[in-house]
């Protein structure tokens, strides 16, 4: 039995230093970006960088999730396709040594990767996905998902509409809730008439941060408005005030849907039944926020299943996130989660 089914993009995130002139060179100008393999491979190669000595870690959302949740001991399997390369190899390495089961499609493109970038102290990301946009419904069956409790979708596979339905549709038969986080920004503002068709429509779960939920109301409402936040208070006070209405409506029946809003150092946000739960944390300087929000998902899921309080999903999933904050990506020890996987067996 699989407690979280996660399926997604497979990617090996890379964590580089580099100054503005490569990153013009090699047009990593944005905060996000996505980059062909070519160029891929040519920054790979780039002499001006020391890549022996680059943290090299499993990465993309819900592989992140599968990670996570099994540090924290729950059954965790991870679906998706990589290439048959030595990034590969560090993907499939990192992710049995945590306790994953895989059930990886294998392509003849490579293995997507993540530069992380830090550029003069700007975090910037590039993202390859290349393999990892092979997999497709042929590759998922009704003998994978119906031994899972909870099935975690990476919000960019919305893109692949097919997908996604095939998936929600053979979870829905089996009364197996799923888990979508929003991904970003951009993905939100094109997909969030969807992501509301899904949640009326499937026992479902979404997780946002707070840039994601107001471009979620804002979208829907169809206000044209893209509100410049100076503080992430003003984030929460705007999410609380002008988007919670909504968010109470849209969750207004029996148990699902669930709405997560994440608010980083400021805890979170649970809409369920109507209802709206605040669950506060404390801020701290992070290292790197890379995976933070994967984390939050993991460890929240992980005790929804273990019958938890919402309260008490949201509050583990602060803790657990906060962690994520001191190393690359979740390139993390084991046994920086164990207390956090003994709260769990309780």
């Amino acid at each position: 039995m699989t407690e979280l089914l996660c399926i997604g993009n497979p990617i090996v995130d890379v964590f580089i230093d580099i100054d503005n002139s490569l990153a013009d060179k090699y047009g990593i100008t944005d905060p996000i970006q996505h980059i062909d393999s070519g160029t891929a491979d040519a920054l790979l190669k780039e002499p001006a960088v020391d890549f022996s000595k680059a943290v090299k870690s499993s990465g993309g959302g819900s592989a992140n999730v599968a990670k996570i949740a099994s540090m924290l001991g729950m059954s965790a399997s991870f679906s998706g396709c990589t290439g048959q390369d030595i990034l590969s190899g560090i993907f499939m390495e990192e992710m049995t040594a945590s306790g994953v089961n895989l059930v990886l499609e294998k392509s003849n493109l490579k293995t997507g990767l993540c530069f992380a970038c830090n550029v003069n102290g700007e975090l910037r990301f590039a993202a390859c996905p290349s393999a990892s946009l092979e997999l497709n419904e042929s590759h998922i069956n009704d003998e994978l998902i119906r031994t899972a409790e909870v099935v975690v979708l990476d919000g960019y596979i919305l893109d692949r509409r097919s997908l996604v339905q095939h998936i929600l549709l053979l979870a829905n038969r089996r009364g197996i809730p799923v888990a979508l986080d929003a991904a970003s920004v951009m993905q939100v503002k094109s997909k969030a008439e969807e992501i509301l068709t899904y949640s009326r429509s499937f026992p479902l779960f979404v997780f946002m941060n707070a840039d994601e939920a107001i471009t979620f109301y804002n979208t829907i409402r169809k206000t044209g408005s893209d509100e410049a936040f100076l503080t992430e208070r003003d984030k929460e006070a705007y999410i609380i005030s002008d988007v919670s209405p909504m968010l109470k409506i849209i969750t207004d029946g029996e148990i699902y849907p669930i709405i997560i809003v994440k608010l980083g150092g400021r805890g979170a946000i649970v809409f369920a039944s109507g209802n709206m739960y605040r669950e506060e944390t404390f801020a701290v300087i992070p290292r790197n926020t890379v995976g933070a929000g994967d984390a939050f998902c993991a460890a929240f899921i992980s005790a929804w299943i273990r019958g938890k309080s919402l309260s008490e999903c949201a509050s583990l999933g602060n803790k657990v996130a906060r962690e994520i904050l001191e190393v690359p990506g979740t390139h993390i020890k084991r046994g920086k989660l164990k207390n956090f996987a003994k709260m769990l067996r309780k």
